[in-house]
């Protein structure tokens, strides 16, 4: 069961590709900038450029869809539930926004205008954005080099160390689910797309609840670990992984630092954040 369900596991995937031999503490400054300047801006030509980007860094990094198709649809599902609820409680922000009305279904409150559609475009191409970013960063980022690169620069060793626990536990905690999951199942419990709706919420009840309780005597023991190794009782520790800027890396943070100066320029070039082609 375990070896079925690898693809589904969301962590740190070793490889050879340019992106994985980045410095972590590179990529993190990369995701936070770049996230940054897409959630800020609404020009439309930015975000789409940032997305083609996004795509092709997925692409270099070798990163394949079975790694990442269940948390992407999980997202799809929250993205198109978020543009649903901001048409229904304001199918007019469009017009507002962009001054002026370009009806293209009439439906009397929920009417439908280009303006709207638009805009409702640009908040879909946030999400494209930011995803693949985000997975990035995660299925290339070794825990332990990024807290070494973290505390390198600065950061509390105590806060690198707690950062990289969150990250390494990732998988381990979705492991635990889909272990739980296969035994539910192995009592009978079908919580397949066979099973009902109300059936399948209700066995991902079940599930969470063991989950919580194995992650919370696994935060116990790694407590009690810690403590008995004298964690903190130093203002400095040592590392075994630790990284050194590389050329590449300079270039990738400059290239994210440039990124966020041309969205402060198209403020001044779109007289504010958003790109308006109405006009």
């Amino acid at each position: 069961m375990k070896i079925m369900n690898d693809s589904k596991i969301l962590g740190y995937q070793p490889g050879n590709s340019f992106i994985h031999a980045l410095n972590a503490t590179t990529k993190m400054i990369f995701l936070i900038l770049v996230s940054i300047a897409c959630m800020v801006t609404y020009d439309t030509r930015f975000l789409i450029a940032i997305c083609i980007l996004s795509l092709i860094l997925l692409k270099i990094a070798g990163i394949k869809w079975k790694q990442v198709s269940f948390i992407v649809k999980f997202i799809i599902v929250f993205a198109v539930i978020n543009i649903l609820a901001v048409f229904i409680f304001q199918p007019t922000y469009g017009e507002s926004l962009y001054h002026s009305k370009t009806v293209l279904i009439n439906a009397g409150y929920f009417t439908l205008t280009a303006q709207e559609l638009f805009y409702l475009l640009n908040v879909s191409l946030k999400y494209i954005c930011s995803i693949p970013l985000v997975l990035l960063f995660l299925l290339t980022t070794n825990p332990s080099q990024f807290a070494a690169s973290l505390n390198k620069i600065g950061v509390s060793y105590k806060v690198s160390y707690a950062v990289s626990l969150a990250l390494r536990y990732i998988p381990n905690i979705q492991e635990s689910y889909w272990s739980i999951s296969a035994a539910q199942q192995a009592r009978g419990n079908e919580l397949s797309k066979k099973a009902s709706l109300g059936k399948r919420i209700h066995g991902t009840l079940n599930i969470v609840t063991p989950l919580i309780f194995s992650s919370l005597d696994r935060i116990d023991t790694i407590s009690t670990a810690m403590q008995l190794r004298r964690f903190g009782s130093k203002k400095k520790r040592t590392w075994y992984v630790a990284e050194k800027f590389s050329l590449a890396d300079y270039l990738v943070t400059s290239l994210a630092f440039i990124l966020v100066l041309i969205v402060i320029l198209l403020f001044k070039v779109n007289s504010g954040r958003f790109y308006n082609p109405f006009v």
